[in-house]
Parts: structure tokens; sequence; C-alpha cells
């Protein structure tokens, strides 16, 4: 499997279950979306920001076909102004490249400085769909095992009405 061994560990040790799908690099929506054809997962979109002065971190967790835009979600989420973050900051926070965004990365924060932000339309869902922390796969896995990775992860984390 591709990605992050540790992930894979710590899933395993969760007793989380997970179907892996593995694909050609997909750094966006519209790429991945070719490769989760028949799947009943949820596939989700994530996105990276920092806050004005650059000292907070926030994952935001939307259904992929979610249109926002940046002005949208700094009103809805009430952080002030907001910027995706850097590449730097992905690796630093997440240990993630841009294009592999996923709530997984959070293994990688050990201070548990990201807030999460999830779009409570997500929780209708059974499953979600995220890339393992790399964009050549994408691990489709419960509402309930999600819940509980966050558990684990212990970042802060919230439900939101983000469109």
């Amino acid at each position: 499997m591709n990605g992050d061994a540790r992930l894979y560990e710590l899933l395993k040790q969760l007793d989380i279950v997970f179907e892996y799908i593995e694909h050609p690099e997909a750094p966006t929506i519209e790429i991945a979306k070719q490769y989760w054809a028949g799947h009943d997962a949820k596939h989700c979109k994530n996105l990276f920001f920092r806050n004005h002065k650059g000292n907070r971190h926030y994952l935001v967790i939307l259904d992929c076909d979610a249109d926002m835009d940046i002005h949208a979600i700094e009103r809805q989420l009430g952080q002030g102004k907001l910027s995706f973050a850097s590449e730097h900051r992905m690796e630093k926070y997440l240990g993630v490249k841009p294009g592999s965004v996923t709530p997984f990365g959070l293994i990688n924060d050990h201070d548990n400085h990201v807030h999460v932000f999830l779009d409570e339309n997500l929780q209708k869902a059974s499953r979600l769909s995220f890339h393992p922390c790399i964009n050549t796969a994408s691990l489709l896995i419960s509402q309930k095992d999600f819940m509980k990775f966050l558990d684990y992860a212990k970042n802060n984390f919230e439900w939101k009405k983000l469109y």
C-alpha cells in the first residue's frame, strides 16, 4: 500500500477497517473523481488554511462537490482573514504535500496545533473518503471509524454548516 506506513499501523491498532483504492496521482477533486466512480463513500475536499498572523491553522473538510470560495469560508468559520497555507506549513503541520491534504495528516501534528472544521452535511454519510497522506490512493472508512480516528488525534474539531 502506498502512503505513510505509520498511518496504516495506527489504523490497525485502532481497529479501523478501510477500503484501499490505488490510483494515479490525483492532486485535485476533478482528477480524483474519475477514480472514485462506483464507490459508496462521500468523497471529501480538504482545505488547509492559516490565519492572517500565521499562528493558527485550520483544516476544513467539505463534501467534494461543495463549491465555496475562501471569503465564504472566512464568514462561516468566523476566524478572520484566511489564506491557503504554504507548502512548508502543510509539511510542518500535516506532513503532506500540496494535492495530498487529508485529515490523516493529523498524525504528524504532535502539538495538536491544527483546528479541524467539518461540514455538518458529512454527518449524513455512512462512509467517507480521504487520501492516506499521498494522492496516489484513497481510503474509504466508516463515519464511526473516522470519528474514532479524530478522537485519537486529539485535535480540536467542530461540525459547522459550511454551505
